[in-house]
């Protein structure tokens, strides 16, 4: 478990947000330059991120989940709306300056960090039940930990996700695209799932050198929450884009066992086994996850027993 910071706080009174100057101060104070190892741009426009949190859709009931809150950019335009926020962040120097930074900027307002790896937190390492996750996240890992936060924290009634453009356009992609592929189909798991804008270099420091987009996901949990139903989708999920140029009699054959026994489970749940997973919805998968398991339960071969 991760460690609990809060804000001290102060006097109710408004928020202030950090300018280009406050980012350098701040971070010359901490001896901080940002890292690519860790994913590190900090924004400091402050139409941007007031940008963020109005598409986020979040209101004074909403407890927010921010991952990877740096300097406090986000976190400050996420306490002018948000009832709390609480925050997640992996680098123990910003975490340990934030609370003094969100009651300098945002007396009097609901914030706690905990400083803790994102890709491994759970719903006990937070001091707070989120109802929302608003993020800019570390673009090397932006896809792992966002399947990881919206499988792990049911409560998360919708997501709005900045990330590198190209990973935004996959996310958001639908079938039949090139860009359609396993973080689309993943990501569809758990709701609807749109491109809700784009966010320029120049609002970065250091300014980098790829376009950033915004996702946006709003639960909707019609396959469940059940940890081993969504593992045994992402399974199929995974085989089937892994040679996606091959069809899914084909892809799947170490999945299931055999190519024939492929088949067989393909056209059981009522999906061509000429096409390719580029081709097929979320719910096919589901579909085909299904009689796989079905198959399991009553002694047959499947994919999980060829896997083992």
């Amino acid at each position: 478990m991760g460690r609990v910071t809060e804000s001290t706080g102060r006097a109710a009174g408004g928020v202030r947000l950090l300018g280009p100057a406050e980012i350098r101060g701040l971070a010359a104070e901490l001896g901080v330059r940002p890292t690519k190892q860790l994913g590190q741009n900090f924004v400091h426009d402050a139409n941007t991120v007031r940008r963020i949190v109005a598409t986020s859709g979040i209101g004074p009931d909403d407890v927010v989940l921010e991952v990877g809150p740096g300097l406090g950019s986000l976190t400050l335009a996420l306490l002018e709306t948000a009832g709390a926020v609480v925050a997640v962040e992996i680098d123990p120097v910003l975490a340990g300056r934030l609370p003094e930074t969100v009651a300098d900027f945002a007396p009097g307002t609901d914030f706690q960090v905990v400083t803790a790896d994102a890709m491994t937190v759970l719903p006990a390492d937070l001091p707070m039940t989120p109802t929302a996750l608003v993020a800019n996240l570390p673009y090397n890992v932006a896809v792992p930990v966002l399947l990881h936060l919206m499988a792990h924290f049911p409560t998360l009634r919708t997501a709005l996700v900045m990330v590198q453009a190209e990973v935004a356009d996959r996310l958001a992609a639908g079938p039949g695209g090139r860009t359609y592929g396993v973080p689309s189909v993943k990501a569809r798991y758990f709701g609807d799932v749109k491109r809700a804008g784009a966010i320029g270099r120049h609002v970065f420091w250091p300014e980098p050198k790829i376009e950033s987009g915004l996702v946006q996901i709003d639960r909707r949990d019609v396959f469940g929450t059940d940890p081993e139903h969504r593992a045994a989708t992402f399974a199929a999920i995974d085989a089937a884009f892994a040679q996606r140029r091959k069809t899914m009699r084909a892809a799947l054959a170490g999945w299931a066992g055999s190519a024939a026994r492929a088949e067989e489970l393909l056209r059981a749940a009522h999906i061509d086994p000429g096409i390719r997973g580029e081709r097929l919805e979320v719910a096919d998968f589901v579909r085909l996850a299904e009689v796989a398991e079905a198959a399991a339960a009553t002694g047959t071969t499947t994919g999980r027993d060829a896997d083992a």
